[in-house]
């Protein structure tokens, strides 16, 4: 028994421990649901606590993650750029601490959704009441089965988007930040694709 538990041990020295992640959002139903949902589709679930912070701007959320970093290896905070005036500075903060990554989507996450259905690289601007965020919405709401979106909702759209459109989506995103990098125009564009990397990554043994 005890040489098979020394092998044992020798074989498990050979990964490393799983990071702890925590990923805040200020979205507290849809989007906190697709990255649950995600999470878990990924079997990560075990390695990340995603919360809502209680607040919805991103300065907030930063400030958030800066005092809850302590327990973690790695902190993301899931921005929406839209109309907050404290973005950038949100933006700012989180560089000053490594664990920390943002997330960006411009103008807001169902940016991310809207590329489930194809590449999209026209700019949301505010008409009268409707911010980007919003114009983002309504775009979403004329595609298939998603008439009835809301961000207040928690339908599971992981699931219904999952297959081609998901993969469509993980396509679309990096090629869309190439197009940012070289536009030097943000809008419309997002970085959720990443996390979902790092979901992936999560659910694998990493060797020492």
């Amino acid at each position: 028994m005890a040489s098979s538990n020394k092998s044992f041990d020798r074989k498990a020295s050979r990964f490393k421990p799983q990071p702890k992640v925590l990923v805040l959002c200020e979205d507290s139903k849809s989007g906190k649901r697709y990255l649950e949902e995600a999470a878990r589709h990924f079997r990560a679930r075990a390695q990340v606590e995603i919360v809502h912070c209680g607040v919805t701007h991103p300065s907030g959320i930063v400030e958030r993650a800066v005092i809850r970093q302590k327990g973690f290896d790695k902190v993301f905070c899931v921005l929406d750029r839209d109309t907050h005036l404290c973005f950038q500075r949100a933006m700012n903060v989180a560089k000053s601490h490594p664990k920390i990554r943002v997330i960006a989507s411009y103008p807001c996450f169902e940016f991310w959704l809207l590329l489930h259905f194809g590449f999209n690289r026209k700019p949301f601007r505010a008409v009268g009441k409707y911010s980007p965020g919003d114009l983002v919405v309504r775009s979403l709401r004329k595609k298939p089965n998603m008439d009835q979106y809301d961000k207040g909702e928690e339908s599971s759209y992981f699931a219904q988007l999952l297959g081609e459109p998901f993969l469509k989506a993980r396509t679309l995103a990096p090629k869309i930040l190439e197009d940012v990098a070289i536009s030097g125009e943000p809008n419309p564009s997002t970085e959720i694709h990443l996390l979902m990397d790092e979901f992936e990554i999560l659910a694998k043994p990493q060797p020492i």
